[in-house]
């Protein structure tokens, strides 16, 4: 695999695949680096497998190269799965961060503390031309807090506290993050995938 593209425009999810697979993939790309491309990809599906699909699929298909796609979101128990394949637009369009978890910490005022369950999930689809897609699955189990804290994610990461830990996802450092995140058990079962076909090549850049 001489190159894959990320179909983001999403700088945080650029650098986090960037750090997590610079030692596998020779060059990775996003969908800024394809600028000269047309990519509106209507997420239609009732799921994140469908999501992914859907994106992945429709964009290799266009640059006829192998393209990976997550969707990603945020599941809350006590409010039954929300915002789930929602989360990016959960307050509307356009779409905020802050605005989105502080719909959720609304949404959450009265739930107590040991009903605060939730977990970040990321699916992965890998697709290329002529070939099956293939999907990749990890999650990230923890809490909501009943207030932000930290800088240092984007997303739910001010409100969400990881199983184990006292902080909020946002004040981990990048290191930690990525060694516990959704994305990271996504990515690691997808490298599983790519030393299983002999793909593991030292050198790597990406773009944000």
């Amino acid at each position: 695999m001489n190159e894959l593209i990320i179909a983001t425009k999403n700088k945080g999810k650029v650098r986090e695949f960037g750090r997590l697979l610079h030692k596998d993939i020779n060059k990775i790309s996003s969908l800024v680096d394809k600028s000269g491309k047309h990519f509106d990809v209507e997420e239609t599906g009732t799921t994140f497998e469908e999501n992914a699909r859907l994106k992945a699929e429709q964009i290799a298909e266009i640059i006829q190269q192998p393209v990976i796609a997550d969707d990603s979101g945020l599941v809350i128990d006590a409010l039954n799965g929300e915002p789930g394949i929602y989360s990016a637009r959960y307050a509307g369009e356009p779409t905020n961060d802050v605005d989105n978890y502080e719909k959720v910490l609304r949404e959450m005022k009265n739930i107590p503390s040991e009903k605060r369950t939730a977990h970040f999930i990321c699916v992965l689809a890998l697709a290329a031309p002529g070939e099956e897609t293939k999907f990749f699955t990890g999650k990230c189990h923890g809490v909501i807090t009943n207030s932000p804290s930290g800088t240092n994610g984007f997303g739910y990461d001010p409100i969400f506290i990881p199983k184990g830990y006292e902080q909020t996802m946002a004040a981990l450092s990048a290191d930690v993050k990525n060694s516990i995140s959704h994305r990271y058990h996504a990515i690691k079962k997808f490298q599983q995938y790519l030393h299983s076909k002999g793909e593991n090549i030292e050198s790597s850049t990406y773009n944000e």
